[in-house]
């Protein structure tokens, strides 16, 4: 009889062994994160792992805008040509832009990367700005990024009312047309607004002396998507409620909501025009996520909610993680929050960023613990929220 081979089964435990050990918080590490400000960077050696058990949770795919991303390709390498064109429908319509100016044949030119909208209807469109988060171009990704949802989350309905005649088109955000997009620097534009005709909506690199209008008029090469990015097209899901299945007892020790892994939060899938294939959006990149999660303390322990990169070795695009959420009222006060504040990105464990400590109900009742989190552009994914029993006396 041929004699086991052990070491598999040995490394497994070994692989087990240091999970279990991940989800003793040490008193010092407790008192450290009880020491950070909200958003900032605290160190945690020897207690992050991807082997911290899961929440499970519900998905419900909730009534939301008609959803368009650009991003693939993500580098236009060509001087003049459409990275998206897609008809949209009377209502609302939220667009993210995510290009990069690429030419650098023959040589590197500064560009014009812009959003345009058609009225393809037979009455005037009027168009409403109700989400509008522009930023200046830019090679620090991460920063353009981070910010991007911080301005989406912060932003309200405009008041002013745009028309466009029929066979008519306008630039959807007059900055772009302003912007000098020199070689490598992203254009990050997020928008959601609302229309009352059907639509033709295209993202255009062109020169600086064409405007956006003016360029669909003359440009008719849409470029052919790579399937190396994150996607482009017209997707089924623009939000989603994330409910918890079971109310989370701070007893039962350090777990985890995983999203935006492809796996347990699986790919949203959508439409390309011109194409019969299905089309996915790797990443979920501007899809809405509205969490509530239950939780109650029957030993009188608070509860830390913190995030980390934990793909930063697993490929050259992990390198750093930076995101920004809104969060319930805890020991901090509810609103929007950059993660991190202090500092562009956090980089790999023993770093973690402190979102939120919630504090237990005075009598162990329930509680709810709401937030809106979006899959932040540039960033690696996916994103762990942690949950940490903590000791705050």
């Amino acid at each position: 009889m041929k004699q086991p081979n052990w070491k598999p089964l040995l490394l497994a435990c070994t692989i087990a062994s240091l999970g279990a050990q991940a989800q003793e918080l040490k008193p010092e590490l407790n008192s450290a994160i009880l020491r950070t400000k909200q958003g900032s960077i605290v160190e945690l050696p020897d207690f992050l792992t991807e082997k911290i058990p899961d929440i499970t949770y519900r998905k419900v795919v909730m009534p939301g805008p008609q959803y368009l991303i650009a991003d693939d390709p993500e580098y236009i390498r060509i001087p003049e040509g459409i990275a998206l064109q897609e008809p949209v429908q009377p209502g609302a319509v939220r667009l993210y832009v995510y290009n990069v100016n690429g030419v650098k044949e023959p040589a590197k030119i500064d560009r014009r990367i812009t959003a345009v909208i058609k009225n393809t209807g037979t009455g005037n469109m009027h168009i409403r700005m109700l989400k509008y988060s522009s930023q200046k171009p830019s090679t620090n990704y991460y920063q353009i990024g981070k910010q991007g949802l911080a301005d989406y989350f912060a932003s309200t309905p405009q008041r002013t009312i745009r028309t466009v005649k029929p066979g008519q088109a306008i630039a959807i955000d007059e900055q772009l047309e302003k912007n000098i997009v020199k070689y490598d620097e992203l254009v990050h534009g997020f928008y959601e607004f609302v229309i009352d005709q059907p639509g033709e909506i295209s993202v255009i690199q062109t020169d600086l002396k064409t405007s956006g209008p003016k360029a669909l008029q003359r440009i008719t090469n849409i470029i052919p998507p790579k399937g190396q990015n994150a996607g482009r097209g017209v997707f089924g899901v623009s939000n989603y409620r994330v409910i918890t299945d079971s109310v989370y007892d701070t007893k039962n020790g350090t777990m985890e909501i995983i999203l935006a892994d492809g796996d347990k939060d699986p790919w949203v899938e959508g439409k390309m025009k011109g194409r019969p294939d299905v089309a996915a959006l790797a990443g979920n990149y501007g899809v809405m996520y509205d969490i509530e999660m239950k939780w109650k303390s029957s030993d009188g322990k608070g509860l830390a909610l913190v995030t980390w990169n934990s793909r930063s070795g697993n490929n050259q695009w992990c390198g750093g993680m930076a995101n920004t959420m809104i969060v319930s009222k805890g020991k901090f006060n509810e609103g929007i929050i950059q993660l991190p504040s202090d500092r562009l990105i956090t980089k790999a464990a023993p770093e973690a960023i402190l979102i939120q400590v919630f504090e237990p109900a005075a009598n162990g009742e329930e509680q709810t613990i709401k937030m809106t989190y979006s899959p932040p552009g540039a960033s690696c994914l996916p994103t762990p929220l942690i949950f940490i029993p903590v000791d705050l006396k």
